[in-house]
């Protein structure tokens, strides 16, 4: 499988920079076959929705929402350039960038990877570079405006899921809607515990600041090892029976999920630029 293109180097500094980011992420995920672009148009998604949240006055402070949104953005985009060039980034993000050069993990899988990096650790961290000190506070409001958001994407993601992953069902066979609880666990109570380790962050002098990003990165990752071998053999039973009616074709399944990012557009063709 081909290595995933660096694209480009610079720090996203508006959402709509963070949106070309994302589509050239996308486009080269497509054209290489990785599938860490099933995570970046799902993420497109979001970000997406929360540019329109901003231009809606959803939020107390639209101009702090969307630096929030760039710095947590480009935590993503940092962790994939560095990833590229073969640098070190965040144990949690290598976990997900690794299995997105395989084949086992199912679509599932493979977006609870990147969400599970970019939620449980990024987020936090986000936040507290965002609004350091006694800034953080008043953040609290805005920052739970997002799991409305996201709330509001449940029945979309988990459409999308369906669509290219005609098994899936299986999941809510062995426990009462299984993919729903897990979608809405990593979208939204993730987001809450994200506000609980920004918290502990701005509390903290560099030095323990350091040791709590060093053991939340290790949680993540084993919360990602987890997702990767999840326990009992029912349910990795039913993740194989999955597995076996999902399409192997990486890029139709990328670009359904950046068909349904972008509402109404038109699926990108196999090569050239992504349009927003």
């Amino acid at each position: 499988m081909t290595a995933m293109s660096t694209g480009s180097m610079s720090n996203a500094r508006t959402i709509d920079e963070v949106l070309d980011r994302l589509d050239s992420i996308i486009q080269s995920s497509i054209e290489s076959g990785s599938r860490i672009g099933y995570f970046a148009a799902m993420y497109r998604m979001v970000t997406a929705q929360v540019k329109e949240g901003i231009l809606n006055g959803r939020f107390q402070d639209g101009p702090r929402m969307e630096r929030l949104d760039v710095r947590f953005a480009n935590r993503f985009l940092d962790a994939y350039d560095a990833y590229s060039r073969k640098d070190k980034c965040s144990l949690c993000w290598r976990i997900a960038f690794d299995a997105a050069e395989r084949q086992e993990p199912i679509v599932l899988q493979h977006l609870l990877l990147g969400m599970n990096a970019h939620i449980n650790y990024d987020l936090g961290i986000a936040a507290v570079e965002t609004c350091p000190g006694a800034a953080l506070a008043p953040l609290n409001h805005d920052f739970n405006v997002i799991n409305d958001i996201l709330a509001s994407l449940i029945g979309e993601v988990k459409g999308d899921i369906n669509a290219v992953s005609p098994w899936i069902g299986w999941l809510d066979r062995l426990g009462g809607r299984a993919t729903d609880v897990i979608i809405r666990f990593s979208m939204e109570k993730a987001r809450n515990f994200a506000w609980r380790f920004a918290v502990s962050l701005s509390q903290a002098d560099s030095v323990e600041r350091f040791k709590l990003m060093m053991n939340k990165d290790a949680e993540t990752t084993l919360l990602g090892q987890e997702l990767l071998k999840p326990p009992g053999l029912l349910l990795r039973t039913a993740i194989l029976l999955i597995r076996l009616r999902e399409s192997n074709n990486v890029a139709d399944i990328t670009r359904h999920l950046l068909n349904k990012s972008h509402g109404s557009t038109s699926i990108p063709p196999q090569s050239g630029t992504v349009s927003v």
